[in-house]
């Protein structure tokens, strides 16, 4: 199986989303660029920041999350960077904070940044970082939810959830998924 050679974090640019819930996954792109010492940069070509560790490319879009896609496949098809060798980092209503999983393809969930990744990949086939989030507990209170900062304690249990997905980084690049998930999920509970 293929190694992870694009990680992509979602989120919303610009300070007044910095905070929010919808940003979980760039916070763990954030986290890899430290750790991988590849520091983000403005890059136009590929619509967001951008850094690289060897054979590991770091994105993070700043095209809105709707639009997520067009930087997603702009820097893929720019390194001929497989669907099965990304991994998306982005925030889940259907898990509570402090959990995280992983996992390679499905549906895109209502999620607009996947809608518009798997639109650009032409596939749902590549892989997930889910950090939750929790949900309002109301559909049409989703919305504004995810563009608000997480409480405290989310906040606290989300950070303890991407500490532990950044320990299995390195299964991650050497492409042992199962090793990686096994460790996560039993991490995340």
């Amino acid at each position: 199986m293929a190694a992870i050679r694009l990680i992509v974090g979602l989120g919303n640019p610009g300070a007044e989303y910095a905070a929010t819930r919808h940003n979980a996954g760039a916070w763990f792109a954030e986290r890899v660029a430290q750790r991988l010492s590849a520091p983000l940069r403005s890059e136009s070509k590929f619509f967001g920041l951008y850094g690289r560790a060897g054979d590991v490319h770091i994105l993070l879009p700043q095209t809105f999350m709707n639009l997520s896609g067009r930087a997603v496949g702009a820097l893929a098809h720019f390194y001929k960077i497989l669907p099965d060798e990304i991994l998306v980092a982005h925030d889940e209503l259907d898990l509570a904070p402090g959990v995280a999983r992983l996992k390679l393809g499905g549906g895109h969930g209502g999620h607009n940044g996947l809608r518009d990744i798997h639109a650009a990949l032409t596939t749902p086939d590549y892989w997930r970082l889910r950090v939750g989030i929790g949900h309002p507990g109301h559909k049409n209170e989703v919305a504004t939810f995810v563009l608000k900062p997480p409480r405290k304690e989310e906040q606290t249990a989300m950070d303890t959830a991407l500490d532990h997905a950044e320990t299995i980084l390195p299964d991650l690049l050497a492409g042992r998924f199962p090793e990686a998930m096994k460790a996560l999920h039993t991490a995340c509970k």
